[in-house]
């Protein structure tokens, strides 16, 4: 499948569910964001907080939604019963947070299966949740709000990048026109889509975006007859970089000043806990960390040198993610290799946290200034 792209484009770690938090009386409405990818399912139960929200509830589990997909275009009745099990913890957490405002999501498994809308209504059937199959376009949108909090104010050019399960997002910003101060607010203005215009406020201005339908599981399962663990990361990385073809951005290799890269997946945020020699995954030290080529390269590096049963025994990488750990990394390093900087900014948040910031942007309940 082609790269997707809007016409006007052109020149989790995976984590166990946490216990909820209490709400305090009086707190406001909750809000609620459901993601449900090729490999996971993740939810987030919020309240507004200032020109942020605060968490209350959350879930997230491996559900491999996307098994199989490759081979037959359609979702596996084992897939559908996980996520279906998962979806029914979701819907028991909505209910008992009483959340009545919420955006159920699910991307590019059901985007591409052929048996997506009879998953759906069995979904609804079963659960009563209703969920939302969105656009690429809408998707890469919303990692790039989420990301917002962590755009420097010195930032003119601005890469967001979403690794996926079954798709990646990039998206290319120019941020100079917008005064300094500003520069994090003009992205949180893209809720409305790349193509909306509010002339009476400084605009972040989308130069291309791109959907490449490979994410950590749809890449390995292009090369999972590759029996050499090295040979298979380095086809990876390069059929990755073959895609990118078609983003204009891939053309100008010139080096850009003040230029920025913001990494948003569990592959990122996993490799930056490798890097930090976390046993276990605190997002308070992960999210916002600056990476270099270097260090990124010494981690990936290191992984290869385990092997995939060290991989597998290596409790930084945990055992949701051993087996899609090196398609993501042949991912990043492509990304990595291909545009003018050495540094990466790791984003431990992604389409929920849009979805919530979009919601409540919408309704006028955050605060406007900085985060």
């Amino acid at each position: 499948m082609a790269p997707q792209r809007s016409d006007g484009a052109g020149a989790q770690n995976d984590k166990t569910a946490l216990s909820p938090a209490p709400v305090p009386p009086g707190s406001g409405e909750l809000y609620a964001a459901l993601d449900l990818g090729t490999n996971s399912c993740r939810m987030l139960i919020a309240q507004p907080k200032g020109s942020s929200f605060h968490v209350v509830d959350s879930f997230s589990k491996s559900v491999q939604l996307g098994a199989g997909l490759e081979k037959t275009g359609r979702l596996s009745r084992g897939s559908m019963a996980r996520t279906i099990q998962a979806l029914r913890i979701c819907q028991q957490k909505l209910k008992r947070n009483n959340v009545s405002r919420m955006r159920l999501v699910a991307t590019e498994a059901c985007r591409r299966a052929l048996n997506a809308e009879e998953f759906i209504h069995r979904v609804h059937r079963e659960t009563g949740l209703r969920l939302d199959i969105i656009k690429p376009e809408e998707e890469a949108q919303l990692a790039v709000i989420s990301c917002a909090p962590l755009v420097s104010k010195r930032t003119e050019n601005l890469l967001v990048v979403d690794i996926g399960g079954g798709s990646t997002e990039l998206v290319w910003i120019d941020l100079k026109a917008v005064p300094k101060k500003d520069r994090a607010q003009s992205i949180m203005r893209l809720n409305g889509g790349f193509s909306a215009v509010r002339t009476e406020l400084p605009a972040a201005r989308v130069v291309d975006w791109i959907s490449v339908p490979l994410g950590v599981a749809t890449l390995r399962d292009q090369f999972v007859d590759v029996e050499d663990d090295a040979a298979r990361f380095a086809l990876m990385s390069w059929f990755f970089e073959e895609n990118l073809a078609d983003f204009a951005p891939y053309h100008d290799t010139a080096p850009h000043k003040k230029f920025q890269i913001v990494g948003t997946s569990g592959t990122v945020t996993t490799v930056a806990a490798s890097h930090l020699g976390l046993k276990r995954y605190d997002r308070t030290k992960v999210d916002g960390l600056h990476m270099t080529t270097e260090q990124i390269d010494r981690v990936i590096r290191s992984y290869l040198a385990l092997g995939p049963e060290g991989r597998r025994a290596d409790p930084r990488i945990g055992q949701d993610r051993h087996a899609l750990i090196m398609s993501g990394a042949a991912i990043l390093q492509a990304l990595m290799r291909c545009w003018p900087t050495d540094r990466l900014s790791v984003a431990d948040r992604g389409l929920r946290e849009g979805l919530l910031f979009a919601q409540m942007s919408a309704d006028g309940v955050l605060e406007e200034g900085g985060f």
